[in-house]
């Protein structure tokens, strides 16, 4: 069986949207540049600007970074979840 290269984009799931949303929130919250928190995490602001559009996941390790950066529990990002949502996408 040959395997075909996915040719689009992959559209990020409703999971790496909210954890987006939450990012940047907080950040915005906080006051701080995305360009300030790209330097103290060791990323360009370009990557920060991925990772609060859901079009680049953040690593668990990453978002661990976040949340102490942020001043939040990791579970913050995650608040708000609708946890079923994501299977029952799935399978319709």
């Amino acid at each position: 069986m040959r395997r075909t290269l996915q040719t689009s984009p992959k559209e990020p799931q409703a999971v790496d949207r909210h954890v987006a949303d939450r990012i940047r929130q907080k950040r915005i919250e906080l006051g701080i540049t995305q360009e300030t928190l790209g330097k103290v995490l060791g990323v360009t602001f370009q990557q920060v600007q991925k990772y609060e559009r859901g079009t680049n996941r953040v690593s668990a390790g990453r978002l661990f970074s976040l949340a102490n950066l942020l001043d939040v529990e990791v579970s913050y990002f995650f608040e708000g979840l609708a946890v079923g949502a994501a299977k029952r996408r799935k399978r319709a």
